[in-house]
């Protein structure tokens, strides 16, 4: 474990070094994660372990007010995400291009930061993720501001209990005091949204990887259509939570990615 000062907040981070391999520049995979009860365990406890072990340096790190990264007040658009992961890989003196690896709003973190940063993306791998745009912005006002309001109920926080377990329930009762102690809610809607060109733009290699019975699948040819260079992969019988409910699924489709993306840039 170590906490990194980067774009003036303290972010906690934690590194694998490659394992099994004479390479003496192994590739980087950075770890995004997703929102509110989301935190870089997700992939220290599914992924991380097995990427490094296939002879990739790992860097996972948990996002502004998420998990042991500094509780700031406001910071929360996504170019402010982006501009955290430009400040950390520049503490970590991390120069080459790295492979992004994104869970829901990790991803969307990482599609901005390849429009932002095109040269330090070797490839992009998201799950249950999409771009900002202006349908992203309207969902997430609405869901933020849902659970800003929810999270504070007792009632609802008996029935996470009752239904998803302690653990889930103390989680999301975090998730609820981070959403009133700081400006998420009100700035992370406002994006800034992508382009269509900018989108098209992002010419690293990337994997999107949905759950089937999740509302975000169907957007899956779209983006296939967008992007120059995506391949999308449906799993059956999924929701959202394909990471930790089919980790199995998961690694065998992020193992092959990396075999076969090496560490150049998309071109």
């Amino acid at each position: 474990m170590a906490v990194v000062q980067a774009n003036g907040i303290r972010m906690h981070v934690q590194r694998m070094a490659a394992k099994n391999t004479t390479a003496a520049d192994p590739p980087t995979v950075v770890f995004v994660h997703g929102l509110g009860t989301d935190s870089l365990a997700s992939f220290y406890f599914t992924l991380a372990g097995p990427v490094a072990a296939a002879g990739h340096q790992v860097v996972a790190y948990d996002l502004r007010g998420h998990g042991r990264s500094e509780r700031a007040e406001h910071g929360y658009r996504v170019s402010d995400a982006v501009a955290d992961l430009t400040a950390l890989l520049d503490e970590l003196e991390i120069t080459g291009p790295v492979h992004l690896v994104g869970n829901s709003y990790g991803g969307t973190v990482s599609f901005s930061f390849a429009v932002a940063h095109p040269a330090r993306v070797a490839s992009i791998v998201v799950i249950e993720s999409e771009p900002t745009s202006q349908a992203w912005s309207v969902k997430m006002a609405e869901m933020l501001g849902r659970a800003r309001e929810q999270l504070q109920q007792a009632e609802a926080l008996e029935w996470i209990t009752e239904n998803r377990g302690g653990h889930t329930s103390k989680l999301a009762k975090a998730a609820g005091k981070m959403l009133h102690a700081t400006a998420i809610a009100d700035e992370l809607p406002t994006g800034p949204v992508l382009t269509a060109e900018q989108v098209a733009g992002i010419t690293a290699p990337v994997l999107a990887v949905y759950g089937s019975e999740s509302d975000l699948a169907e957007q899956a040819p779209a983006l296939e259509a967008a992007l120059p260079h995506c391949r999308t992969v449906i799993v059956p019988g999924q929701e959202h939570s394909v990471l930790v409910e089919a980790p199995k699924v998961m690694r065998e489709l992020l193992l092959d990615w990396l075999a076969g993306h090496g560490a150049k840039v998309g071109v």
